[in-house]
């Protein structure tokens, strides 16, 4: 399912200029394939500015999202992968975003639990980390799906 959600929504750069550049190059994707609208990404930019950098969930690694009413039209997945890190507020270093996009308030539990099972997995994240493109993370995620 994982796989599903990502494939042809992952994007790699070298460097990006801002925290904020990061989040809408890594939206990037869902909002050309419709799932999002620019106020999406609007509001998580905002969710940040408000709240701090609690979308970083794990050392180098940030999820942000917003609430599914400010202009999500499908639940979708994407993932921008940077060489270099971003700085994003309290000195946070991020160097993979995954941009989450729920429908509604239970359609991304699966999403969020093959998430998780990567994330507290060290081997596969040190795999993520050393990705070079979109095939090699479908291949990854795909084991451990």
């Amino acid at each position: 399912m994982l796989s599903d959600h990502l494939k042809n929504n992952i994007r790699f750069l070298d460097e990006v200029d801002s925290w904020e550049d990061s989040i809408k190059l890594a939206a990037e994707p869902l909002l050309h394939k419709g799932c999002i609208t620019p106020k999406y990404i609007d509001d998580m930019i905002r969710n940040v500015n408000v709240n701090g950098p609690y979308i970083v969930i794990v050392p180098g690694i940030a999820m942000p999202h917003a609430k599914n009413e400010d202009g999500v039209i499908n639940t979708g997945l994407s993932l921008l992968k940077l060489k270099n890190p971003v700085l994003f507020p309290e000195g946070k270093e991020v160097n993979i975003l995954i941009v989450l996009a729920a429908e509604d308030s239970t359609g991304h539990l699966d999403l969020i639990s093959d998430l998780s099972s990567i994330l507290i997995d060290e081997d596969v994240m040190d795999q993520f980390k050393n990705c070079g493109n979109e095939e090699e993370f479908i291949h990854i995620i795909k084991l451990v799906e």
